[in-house]
């Protein structure tokens, strides 16, 4: 089984906080167990990534107890090879699982399949530093589609990609990608990197992407519902 390099769940946090306008993630503990960052949103105050939780176990049971334990409500998101393991180990810390199928991906860029938006949508891009935001609209005036992405050295992390449920199986989703890798390219990316919900994974596959891990997420158990 191949083990995902703490190296790159450190480059796909990089552009994610980037894409959101979040501060610079910061260490947590002093064994290099994961990275802390504040999220500042109801329900998801602060989010702690682990880095080593396949390689050394131990890591993530303390990753656990800390989240367990903190005052404000804390996620934890663990890119993994071995999700059943991760599951037993957030349940015994008392935590709230939240998702166990998302993935971490990757992909080259330089090939990445572009879309027009089919009519009558159309396309808005506007870029704002590293940051590249994309929406399809309707002639309503309605966003149909929308997401962004990142652009960190050579890295471009996407975010947010969201089809309105009234807009679905239109090739939006695919429209949007296709303009953000596009978008990327120009600014000197050449991999792509995201996180893919359950939602997400079939579209991001079919366009070329790649699985490099699983991700459970979990919460302290003093959260409130939802996501």
């Amino acid at each position: 089984m191949a083990k995902i390099e703490s190296e790159l769940i450190r480059r796909w946090l990089n552009g994610w906080t980037a894409a959101r306008s979040l501060p610079e993630a910061e260490s947590v503990g002093s064994a290099g167990d994961g990275l802390r960052s504040r999220c500042d949103q109801p329900g998801r105050e602060v989010e702690v990534f682990a880095l080593r939780a396949d390689e050394d176990p131990a890591s993530l049971t303390r990753l656990a107890a800390a989240v367990a334990a903190a005052r404000q409500t804390t996620w934890l998101t663990v890119p993994t090879q071995r999700p059943d393991a991760v599951e037993a180990v957030v349940n015994a810390a008392g935590l709230e699982l939240l998702h166990r199928s998302e993935w971490l991906m990757s992909a080259d860029l330089g090939g990445h399949p572009q879309h027009a938006p089919a009519a009558p949508y159309e396309r808005e891009v506007r870029t704002d530093g590293p940051v590249t935001a994309v929406s399809l609209r309707h002639p309503s005036g309605e966003v149909a589609a929308r997401g962004t992405v990142a652009v960190v050295g050579a890295d471009a992390v996407a975010d947010r990609i969201e089809t309105d449920p009234a807009h679905r199986r239109r090739g939006l989703g695919r429209a949007v990608m296709g303009a953000l890798a596009e978008a990327a390219v120009a600014q000197g990316a050449r991999t792509g990197l995201l996180i893919a919900s359950e939602e997400g994974r079939r579209l991001y596959s079919s366009l070329g992407w790649r699985r490099e891990a699983g991700v459970v997420i979990a919460r302290g158990p003093a959260a409130p519902s939802g996501r």
